[in-house]
């Protein structure tokens, strides 16, 4: 029996080491986590206070929800000015507004994107006042995105891809906590800049690396680590829980920021959770490859293979296939290569019909992961301790 995410969320915060690095696949609860985190440290009693004042925060998160403040308008009449719309909230209005950090935005986005590739900020709009008089205000409302050809040649109002604005939006956060690291690491709270980061605790940051290319995910990755490291334990007592699907991005983060452990987030089959510990360097027990290989001999001993253990064997092939230079992780199959593919295949696709179920693996299927966990091992030379 597992823990509820909400459990998982307070083992988390009863943690005193300044960085959790946890790594998970893609739908085992990342997202799910945070919001139980962020929900811990500040009840949502406090919902309201919290939209309007910065300095009452104690957690700063970045996760999909943060990604949710910034939306398209695709001007579906004239199809001629789509533009990333802006919703105003605690962060942006002080990143954009109180900060003026918007060319500081647009310089992390170019560095991790194209310095040709310009966003453009509405940053003025105009309301009225309580006499009906008008004035106009700053603000930043939408960005407009052009790119440079070249030759004077500019593509106005284009709609960049979904990995560039997320690239976008990282660069926003990644401002804000820039500020908030170098602000809370002057000692003396009557010397700093600003006293609206004073109570903050917490940065919880959920896969900031989706859809960037391996260059920039690697310098995402060694710039983030840099800027943790810079943050004063001793002094803010700041904590940072990072968690990721990307495991270049885990192993990064994990050397870059010099931890001892690590940690794995499991949804089991009953939909609880497991955080468990990885002790080791990155070339052994936490290369993920090592993790999946150990889950699934230990399955296969106690005679416990599960559906999750057709999904890591297929992982675990498939990381195998991409080291090795294969292209289909079905061509390292033994035998009847077709067999073996549709049947691990069927166990790890998602179902696509409301309601169907795929029954629990028969005694022959259990036979055919330790058959394939075997040959695997047995043929492309992996480890073995003596």
């Amino acid at each position: 029996m597992g823990k509820t995410l909400k459990e998982i969320a307070q083992q988390l915060k009863n943690n005193n080491k300044k960085v959790q690095l946890i790594y998970a696949f893609n739908g085992n609860g990342k997202t799910r986590l945070s919001r139980e985190f962020k929900t811990l440290v500040s009840p949502k009693v406090d919902m309201d206070q919290e939209e309007t004042d910065l300095k009452n925060k104690k957690i700063l998160y970045y996760n999909a929800f943060t990604e949710d403040l910034f939306y398209w308008d695709n001007d579906l009449k004239d199809d001629a000015k789509p533009k990333l719309k802006i919703h105003p909230n605690v962060f942006t209005k002080w990143v954009f507004e109180d900060q003026g950090q918007d060319r500081n935005v647009v310089k992390y986005f170019q560095h991790y994107t194209d310095d040709k590739l310009n966003p453009s900020f509405n940053s003025k709009y105009t309301i009225k006042d309580n006499d009906e008089r008008e004035r106009t205000v700053d603000a930043f409302t939408e960005v407009i995105f052009s790119y440079n050809r070249g030759n004077n040649s500019i593509a106005e109002n284009i709609k960049i891809s979904k990995g560039e604005e997320s690239c976008f939006i990282w660069s926003v956060f990644y401002a804000l906590l820039e500020q908030v690291v170098n602000v809370l690491n002057v000692a003396e709270e009557s010397d700093r800049e600003t006293n609206q980061f004073d109570n903050i605790k917490y940065v919880f940051i959920d896969d900031p690396v989706t859809s960037l290319d391996e260059n920039h995910l690697i310098e995402l990755a060694v710039n983030l680590a840099r800027l943790i490291k810079s943050s004063d334990f001793e002094l803010n007592n700041v904590k940072f829980i990072i968690t990721t699907h990307n495991i270049n991005f885990y192993n990064i983060m994990y050397n870059e920021t010099k931890q001892k452990a690590g940690y794995i987030l499991s949804r089991l089959e009953d939909n609880t959770f497991e955080l468990n510990k990885v002790q080791g360097d990155s070339n052994r027990c936490l290369s993920y490859h090592l993790y999946l290989k150990s889950e699934l001999e230990t399955a296969v001993a106690n005679n416990q293979v599960k559906r999750q253990h057709f999904t890591y064997l297929r992982n675990l092939y498939e990381k195998t296939a991409s080291f090795l230079g294969y292209t289909d992780w079905g061509d390292l199959l033994p035998g009847d290569r077709d067999v073996y593919y549709k049947r691990i295949t069927n166990f790890t696709s998602h179902s696509t019909i409301a309601g169907e179920v795929i029954a629990e693996p028969t005694p022959q299927e259990k036979q055919t992961v330790k058959l394939l966990l075997e040959h695997l091992i047995n043929t492309y030379s992996f480890w073995k301790e003596e």
